[in-house]
């Protein structure tokens, strides 16, 4: 269905993984996408000052299929030593939205092409690139605020995954990622002299004793099958060996595999952070950013990246794959809604395996072309996934 577009595919990627821009900065990004389409015919609508809609196939469809790609990088440096590695400092795409965006380029290309096709069969495609993925909440929020799901049947997303083979598309019914949130504890005190740690408040110590003690104590104050995990990403405070700090904080994420847990989480985050510091005599603020649920993958949704998966790629490609802790805004639109969150797989048959958020991520570029099939596939296999559902 791409023609002869993977080399032209290619070409827009690595000049997206040069050129990356951190959530809510994605400017240049959605130019370059808005341009893309312009020029093929292809009209467009920009969402505030980043992301971009378009809308192709039936004026009055009898199936609204959605596909959702994000255009966001991470605030990392890039350690790839790629001729097309990202030419601005501490900013790069360590997790794949430039591949994810460049496929959705793509189906937007090919889709035009079969446009007639689309209205033959009745159905209606809107094709999303939303902005700031990698932020909490995230920016599907934005995409939920102008409406754009409101009238969807069904939305579908790729994302990609390093530790599977490239031509490989990982699926599960049910929950396939987890609810992620950030938090933050900022400790105060008087600060003082460390030679005299009882006339003041130890506030290293009362800070160490969160970082170890407040992850133990939710693991014994939570049901272990909500799979809650605190992993701490900061520690700051003071900065001179003879000198107890005033002020400091840890920051981190909190993911959990359960949603209902997730949702009750809040109230028992309080108590403990307050029964942790209590002997010490600091004062703690807590900061609970509560970021995205889990993604609920549905059956209808799951058929229809299978089937796409399989016709393009055989039937060894559809692969059974597990939940993961992390966290991905996608689940904001799937919500009460049907649709499927898959696995792209970007590594190298026989080669390393990278991980998402590293600034080494090294991904098979021909994961380009396979996630900009399978996008542009997904509307066909699920209006025929529909069909199935309803016999």
């Amino acid at each position: 269905m791409l023609g002869g577009l993977d080399e032209e595919l290619l070409d827009f990627r690595r000049d997206l993984h040069r050129n990356p821009e951190p959530s809510w900065q994605e400017v240049r990004t959605t130019r370059v996408v808005l341009d893309r389409l312009a020029a093929a015919g292809i009209s467009a609508e920009r969402l505030d000052q980043t992301g971009a809609v378009v809308d192709l196939g039936a004026g009055d469809p009898e199936l609204r299929v959605g596909l959702r790609a994000d255009l966001d990088a991470l605030p990392l440096t890039e350690r790839t030593g790629l001729e097309f590695a990202s030419r601005r400092r501490g900013v790069a795409h360590a997790c794949g939205h430039d591949v994810h965006t460049t496929a959705l380029v793509g189906a937007a290309l090919a889709l035009a092409e079969h446009e007639d096709e689309l209205r033959r069969q009745g159905i209606a495609v809107r094709l999303v690139f939303q902005p700031a993925e990698e932020s909490m909440p995230g920016g599907a929020r934005v995409v939920l605020d102008h409406g754009l799901v409101d009238d969807l049947d069904v939305i579908f997303a790729l994302h990609c995954d390093p530790r599977r083979d490239v031509g490989e598309i990982g699926l599960r019914t049910g929950p396939i990622t987890a609810a992620g949130d950030q938090v933050t504890v900022r400790l105060t005190g008087h600060g003082g002299h460390t030679s005299r740690p009882f006339l003041t408040e130890d506030l290293i110590f009362a800070l160490g004793k969160v970082v170890t003690d407040l992850p133990g104590a939710l693991s014994r104050r939570m049901d272990p099958r909500a799979g809650a995990l605190l992993v701490w990403g900061g520690v700051h405070a003071g900065g001179v060996p003879n000198v107890i700090p005033e002020s400091g904080e840890v920051t981190g994420t909190l993911r959990m595999l359960d949603a209902s847990a997730w949702h009750g989480i809040g109230p028992l985050l309080t108590e403990l952070v307050e029964a942790v510091v209590a002997p010490y005599g600091v004062q703690a603020e807590l900061r609970h950013v509560p970021g995205v649920p889990p993604v609920v993958n549905t059956g209808w949704g799951i058929e229809a990246l299978e089937s796409a998966a399989v016709h393009l790629l055989g039937a060894q490609a559809a692969r059974p794959t597990e939940q993961s802790l992390g966290g991905e805004d996608f689940a904001w639109l799937l919500m009460n809604r049907e649709g499927a969150l898959g696995r792209l797989g970007t590594r190298t048959p026989g080669g390393p395996t990278y991980d998402l958020h590293r600034g080494d991520l090294v991904i098979d570029e021909r994961a380009v072309g396979i996630g900009a099939r399978m996008y542009a596939a997904m509307p066909f296999t699920a209006a025929a996934a529909r069909s199935s559902v309803a016999r």
